[in-house]
């Protein structure tokens, strides 16, 4: 349920109050005006509006009973955490700090390059341990069972983000760039129930946040 705890931002998202009394889901925290912040996954943040507590929780927020919210705000916020995430890791492409290709990967797993690896959703099964082989090698944890991650999107949707021609697996080889894909990822699949890329995060205000976490705050938002 939507408790009233708190949480750090980056383990929350941002509902921002339209001018039109709108509720929509501000991903990047960089729209004007009110706002109020949520921490809960999709199925919380459905049963919450299906029992009334979302609405309550807002009033209370942005004091007003005015806010509408739209019927399919779940699927909204796991659309835009989707595309924030996408669009990191296309920023990260052309930035030159990951690398697709298995030969490639390969070969920086098995120097100690890689600091994540993903793979597409419907990579092959033998492709991907191959590569993870690959990463324990460079790492020196053989029998570890570190594992890449398998994202919930396929190779399409992850060729047009990178702006790549079949983008199946994806390796991080820098290691700021590898807390940046982490923490878009993780905030992007701990909403939808996916497993997390279980990267450190950079400062604690980058782990996860209490399951059904809601709070408010006015910094830079306007009063809520």
């Amino acid at each position: 349920m939507l408790s009233g705890e708190h949480a750090p931002r980056t383990a929350l998202i941002r509902l921002a109050l339209g001018p039109d009394g709108q509720i929509l889901p501000d991903i990047r925290a960089k729209a004007p005006g009110r706002g109020a912040w949520i921490g809960v996954d999709r199925p919380t943040l459905e049963a919450a509006m299906a029992k009334g507590k979302l609405k309550g929780a807002l009033a209370r927020a942005f004091k007003t009973g005015e806010a509408k919210i739209p019927d399919d705000l779940p699927q909204m916020i796991e659309d835009a955490l989707q595309r924030n995430a996408l669009d990191r890791l296309g920023l990260e492409a052309r930035a030159s700090t990951i690398t697709t290709g298995s030969e490639r990967i390969d070969e920086a797993g098995r120097k100690g390059q890689l600091h994540l690896l993903f793979h597409a959703a419907d990579a092959a099964t033998d492709g991907n341990r191959k590569l993870d082989q690959a990463w324990r090698v460079g790492l020196e944890e053989e029998g570890s069972g570190r594992q890449g991650l398998v994202l919930s999107v396929p190779r399409p949707i992850l060729s047009v983000a990178l702006g790549r021609e079949n983008v199946v697996h994806i390796g991080v080889i820098d290691a700021r760039a590898a807390t940046r894909v982490a923490a878009a990822i993780d905030r992007w699949h701990g909403f939808i129930g996916f497993a997390p890329t279980g990267w450190p995060c950079e400062t604690p205000s980058q782990g996860s946040g209490p399951r059904g976490a809601f709070s408010s705050s006015n910094e830079g938002f306007g009063s809520v």
